[in-house]
Parts: C-alpha cells; structure tokens; sequence
C-alpha cells in the first residue's frame, strides 16, 4: 500500500489522517463540503456548538447517502429485469420460436 499522513481541520478540529495516497484530493474535498456545510449551517441556524453542526452535517450526508443507495439498488433491479427480459428473447430468437 502507499499511505500518506495527512493533516485535516473539520470544524476547527485537526485530525491526522493515514490514507491512500490516490484518495488524498477525495479525502481534502470531503472535508471542503463538511466545512462549507457546517458554514452555511452555522449562517442559517441557530446552533449551541460544533457539536450541534457536525450532527447536521452527519444527518445531512447520510440521508443522501441513503437516497443513493436505494436508487442504485432500484437501477439494478431495472437492470437485471432488462437483462432477464433480452436474453429471453435472445433465446426465442435463437430457438426459432
């Protein structure tokens, strides 16, 4: 494997990270849309602490996190059905039914 150690602040928080080197960029812009989240949670909201804003951002993510993978389970069921449906007919066809 080829880790690095990066450097991280989220929420005026650092953290040490030990990573792949090809999800480096990733890893930076994640932490990009975490801070401009929590920015625009802090701007919009009326929040005690960091502590509230990151259980936003959390909340936030995980439910498109969750709205991705029901629609990426949907398209591969509208898949396999298609596939099921093109090899049927393939094989009529070859059959010569």
């Amino acid at each position: 494997m080829n880790n690095i150690l990066i450097t991280v602040r989220v929420a005026d928080r650092e953290y040490r990270l030990n990573i792949e080197r090809e999800k480096e960029e990733l890893v930076r812009e994640a932490v990009k849309r975490i801070n401009e989240t929590i920015k625009r949670y802090a701007e919009n909201y009326d929040f005690k602490d960091k502590q509230d804003l990151l259980a936003m951002v959390v909340l936030q993510n995980t439910i498109k996190a969750m709205e991705l993978d029901l629609q990426v389970s949907f398209q591969q069921n509208q898949l396999a059905s298609k596939l099921i449906e093109i090899d049927r007919l393939l094989t009529e066809s070859l059959s010569g039914k």
